[in-house]
């Protein structure tokens, strides 16, 4: 269980928390196996729980039409995937795929609320690190999409 908090504590949302609310999210975390190729979830399915690489890759990829699959990221050990369905209750925006063999931990969307349900400290630190972690991404395709209209204008 020890290593599973260490762990925990890498991930952006969770870092914020101290070793007893550590523990609590790692009592609620399940390991699960992928062989190479195999899916951890398909692009529309509806998403109930979230992902930490605990060793492996997964590839996240969308099925672009007229092309076929269309790789967007390589997530390496210690990355978080997943939770965009967890928190807005949405279907899966991607594919994941396991890339040469994964292990993850996962935490169900019941899980997940159940502890910020019944611990108010917890859900503040993750809620915050949360709004700061989609703050970054959104900043981050905000670039991406500049620089792409810029290049689009020539």
């Amino acid at each position: 269980m020890a290593e599973v908090a260490e762990l925990l504590q890498k991930v952006a949302i969770f870092k914020d928390l101290d070793g007893d609310e550590l523990a609590q999210v790692a009592d609620v975390c399940k390991e699960e196996k992928f062989v190479s190729g195999e899916y951890v979830f398909h692009e529309g399915e509806h998403g109930n729980r979230l992902y930490l690489i605990v060793e492996g890759e997964v590839r996240i990829s969308r099925d672009v039409p007229g092309s076929g699959e269309e790789a967007l990221a390589i997530l390496k050990a210690g990355a978080l995937f997943g939770e965009m369905a967890v928190f807005d209750r949405s279907e899966r925006s991607t594919h994941a795929i396991s890339n040469g063999g994964t292990t993850v931990l996962t935490i169900t969307r019941a899980d997940f609320e159940m502890l910020l349900d019944f611990n108010r400290e917890l859900a503040h630190k993750v809620l915050w690190a949360c709004v700061r972690l989609l703050s970054t991404r959104l900043r981050s395709t905000n670039d991406s999409l500049r620089s792409f209209l810029a290049m689009s204008m020539f």
